[in-house]
């Protein structure tokens, strides 16, 4: 981490692998098989299709490892590898803990953009919000209900 009145910069993780075990792709493939096996009989043949380009999917990105991010964050705003965020564009962040990981989570000015979530080490959290805090006010966040249907499913 490098760190100076204005600066602070670390490298995370884009996501948190979660972890699966040999019932999780069994249970996969169970799911996978029953709904193809009812499309199969109802003749769903886009569903049929569907469900097996998702299962697809799903297993490639199971197996993707998550890439290093070099984030920094400064008086400026959030630097996210080459992807710049100015605070101009959100109204607020927040501060989620999610097991023994932290992110700060960036809150758009407009209605129907997607919030900004980046990880950070636990060391760094108190100087991470300090510096958003000063130029963002701090709102409770939690996780909306398609995130807790990721985390249900460990995807």
């Amino acid at each position: 981490m490098a760190r100076n009145d204005t600066e602070i910069s670390w490298q995370a993780e884009e996501y948190i692998v979660p972890g699966r075990n040999t019932w999780w792709y069994v249970g996969l493939f169970a799911v996978t098989a029953a709904l193809c096996v009812l499309a199969f009989f109802l003749k769903w043949w886009t569903f049929l299709i569907l469900v097996i380009l998702s299962a697809i999917t799903i297993l490639v990105t199971t197996f993707r490892p998550p890439r290093k991010i070099n984030y920094t964050l400064s008086n400026k705003g959030l630097l996210e590898g080459s992807l710049d965020h100015p605070y101009e564009n959100y109204k607020a962040f927040g501060i989620l803990k999610e097991g023994s990981h932290f992110s700060a989570v960036l809150i758009p000015k407009k209605r129907f953009s997607l919030s900004t979530k980046v990880y950070f080490p636990e060391s760094n959290g108190e100087q991470i919000v300090d510096l958003l805090g000063s130029h963002l006010p701090m709102e409770e966040v939690k996780l909306d209900f398609l995130d807790k249907i990721v985390n249900f499913l460990r995807i």
